[in-house]
């Protein structure tokens, strides 16, 4: 049984990495990201029950790594915001968009 669970466990973060690397090499390489939009995504298994203590460390940093991950999407998110801004802000010449006549009949 505990074999059996532990080689359960193994099998589910050997796919949890898999997709943290998926991620990490995506970061890495921008036409990688742009040519391949990662299609299956890992869904947690719901019939292990608890990890084995063993396993702990591993899991871990599996965790740091897409925490890290995170960070930097979230990153290149914010910055890609500030260059839309400032590219609307180029094309203008303006921060925000005004009419271009006024109606006075009224």
């Amino acid at each position: 049984m505990t074999d059996s669970w532990n080689a359960a466990w193994t099998a589910a973060l050997d796919e949890l990495e898999m997709d943290v690397a998926e991620v990490e090499a995506m970061l890495t390489d921008a036409r990688r990201l742009a040519e391949a939009p990662p299609s299956n995504l890992w869904q947690p298994p719901t019939d292990l029950g608890a990890l084995p203590l063993e396993l702990k460390p591993r899991a871990d940093e599996i965790l740091t790594r897409q925490l890290a991950a995170a960070q930097e999407i979230a990153r290149r998110l914010t910055a890609t915001r500030a260059q839309q801004a400032m590219t609307a802000r180029i094309e203008t010449g303006e921060a925000s968009k005004r009419p271009v006549y006024l109606d006075c009949a009224m």
